[in-house]
């Protein structure tokens, strides 16, 4: 199925109809009144730095919450801005106070800890290199978040049919820069933009429309598109352990409500305790909440989605600012935007010197922690380390300081997650089915177990499972917790071999190195006993039983996501299942940039859930998959086909 760029135009048009019925001005509701914020300066003798705390007045008179930490001495140095979600004032004191993941709510200012001394300390990891620079740092509620005035919309669109407050995060990027430059004396008069996740989609919103002064740009894993991959849905399959943070960032204005209490230590038995979605959100007070009702009523890519899709809005905007895209390769949140942004962004970077692409092998935002491993996997040293000191930061400041050298950054930079070192391209990807240096091959799913790389000639026409919505398949080993929720993506899938509801295919080891740099795009030809099904598939590096004793026989993940085969022919329009008639299910896989050594096999599995991660089909087509029914949910056989002409393959982006 292929994505082609919309125009800003034609998705407000699209979405009028829903505009005069719908208008969301607050995603929190009415009953929370914060207190007024005030203007304040803290120096003391003994810090290396002052804090200034100012509320920032926007173009419509709303003031946005901002710290302002300026190191002692600074004079015509630039500004670091982050604009987030997640509490400003605690993020100007990362050292004391840990940044809410998951469904965390944000700890307040300090948690009854005193300020630091240095800013180094103060700030914490992920800034020491902006802190050893000089560089002065700023961090700023979203609207109506925390202690910024104002209606808080979740990444809200910019202002048009689904966004009637008359502002949005382009807007007031602008406007705190143009107040930041002007009111900030201590600096040169240049702005660098960076985030990480609802942070990232602040930088992008920044882009659409940069201040003059904003002279660089780094989206780390940024909330492009929510449904097509990142954060709340995959291809349509909701992500269902993404409610809590919903619930934790929408009810009021900062952080002091926590998840519901789940019935159970283990996610698995909580969640198939309440059903669906709706179910798990009506029994927790999220139909009170306008975001959650938002996102109930939309479950298709329609005006809604797109007006967000900010990789397809990008197509349509100058590129200006030189951006650095950047994500985890195995990111376990947002997998979408930043490899999308940049394929949106690419064509009109004609000199290859505006638009860099970085993957690291991280989990999501892991760039602002150590990066000396992953789970089991070791890597060449501290890679978010590298990251900051020897690529970013020489990439920000020749943007940023008069006379700082031209800096070395590769227009591609992505770790070989074998060979364990990184890579240096000029574009990406390597191999693709057409316009790549090197051409994809397609490898087949076959009906004895195996992958072939020749295409079938006869024999069985199909591979058949069982999939009971009663009795999912679990994403992670039970019982299933937010504890293996950084590393869940390198779990050793050995614990799902030899359930009847997962099929798997796997070569004999290889006899010479087989390297893969691009996106793995799936092929199935598949068909149901009911009349709708999802479709999850992983492709996985097996290691033989000649190397360490944790790594023997492990089943590494490299790439692997979900697709609800309702949107096979259109994410607008869902279409049911003819019974056991097989259709074509194409989607992307997460990209790679892996080796698999001789002695290694390649594995495919195809599965129908990865639960409690995203909900369950009920496998009987129903107009919303929210307002399924208990009566809904049925056991379907599930066939994967082999047959000349109806073959199942794993497009690989092979490198020769």
């Amino acid at each position: 199925m292929k994505l082609h760029g919309l125009a800003v135009a034609a998705i407000f048009a699209a979405g009028c109809a829903f505009a005069q019925t719908t208008e969301i001005h607050n995603d929190i509701p009415a009953s929370f009144t914060p207190p007024k914020q005030q203007a304040e300066t803290v120096i003391k003798p003994e810090w290396d730095y002052i804090k200034r705390v100012e509320m920032v007045p926007m173009r419509d008179g709303t003031k946005l919450y901002t710290v302002i930490v300026i190191p002692k001495g600074a004079k015509n140095v630039p500004i670091i801005l982050t604009r987030t979600p997640y509490n400003a004032a605690s993020r100007a004191a990362a050292a004391r106070t840990p940044i809410a993941t998951g469904n965390a709510a944000s700890p307040e200012r300090g948690a009854g800890k005193q300020d630091s001394a240095h800013m180094i300390d103060e700030l914490g990891l992920a800034d020491e290199v902006f802190v050893n620079a000089g560089w002065i740092r700023v961090y700023q509620d979203v609207r109506g978040k925390y202690g910024s005035e104002g209606p808080y919309l979740m990444t809200p669109p910019q202002v048009g049919p689904y966004n009637a407050t008359g502002a949005d995060d382009t807007m007031d990027a602008y406007d705190t820069i143009d107040w930041l430059v002007k009111h900030v004396p201590e600096s040169n008069g240049r702005v660098g933009m960076l985030g990480s996740s609802y942070e990232g989609y602040t930088v992008q919103m920044a882009l659409l429309n940069p201040h003059p002064a904003l002279k660089v740009a780094l989206p780390e894993s940024p909330m492009t598109d929510g449904w097509m991959g990142d954060d709340w849905f995959h291809y349509g399959a909701f992500r269902e352990t993404m409610l809590d943070y919903i619930i934790g960032q929408t009810n009021q204005r900062g952080g002091a409500y926590r998840a519901p209490k789940h019935i159970s230590e283990d996610q698995y038995t909580t969640f198939l305790h309440y059903g669906s979605s709706g179910d798990y959100a009506r029994a927790n007070g999220m139909d009170q909440l306008p975001y959650w009702k938002t996102v109930e009523s939309h479950p298709a890519y329609d005006g809604f989605w797109q007006a967000q899709a900010l990789d397809k809005i990008s197509i349509e905007k100058p590129l200006t600012v030189p951006t650095m895209w950047l994500q985890g390769l195995w990111d376990q949140e947002d997998m979408w935007g930043a490899i999308h942004s940049y394929r949106a962004t690419e064509p009109k970077d004609k000199n290859n010197s505006m638009n860099y692409l970085v993957m690291g092998p991280w989990f999501h935002s892991q760039v602002n922690r150590e990066g000396r491993a992953l789970g089991p996997f070791v890597w060449d040293g501290d890679t978010t380390q590298y990251f900051r000191r020897e690529i970013m930061m020489p990439f920000f400041s020749q943007y940023l300081v008069d006379g700082a050298p031209k800096a070395n950054t590769p227009p591609v930079l992505i770790y070989n997650t074998s060979a364990n070192h990184w890579d240096r391209f000029d574009k990406w990807p390597l191999s693709c089915d057409n316009g790549c240096e090197h051409s994809a091959k397609p490898i087949y799913l076959t009906a004895n177990g195996t992958l072939s790389w020749d295409a079938p000639k006869g024999g069985e026409q199909y591979t058949a499972y069982t999939s009971d919505p009663a009795k999912p398949v679990p994403y992670l080993p039970r019982p299933v917790s937010e504890d293996h929720w950084r590393t869940w993506l390198v779990t050793d899938q050995r614990f799902v071999d030899g359930r009847p509801d997962v099929l798997t295919f796997v070569t004999e080891p290889l006899r010479e190195p087989l390297r893969l740099s691009g996106t793995p795009v799936v092929n199935l030809m598949a068909s149901t006993s009911g009349t709708d099904s999802d479709f999850a598939v992983k492709l996985i590096d097996v290691y033989p039983e000649n190397v360490s004793d944790e790594l023997t026989g492990y089943e590494l993940p490299l790439s692997l996501d979900i697709f609800r085969a309702r949107y096979r022919k259109s994410f607008e329009k869902p279409e049911a299942f003819k019974p056991n008639e097989p259709e074509l299910v194409k989607f992307d896989l997460p990209q790679v940039n892996h080796t698999f050594e001789r002695g290694h096999r390649i594995m495919v599995q195809v599965q129908s859930t990865l639960f409690p991660l995203y909900d369950r089909n009920p496998q009987t087509f129903v107009p919303n998959i929210f307002d399924a029914k208990a009566e809904d949910y049925k056991k379907a056989e599930q066939r994967i086909w082999h047959q000349p002409g109806k073959a199942s393959f794993i497009e690989l982006p092979v490198v020769k």
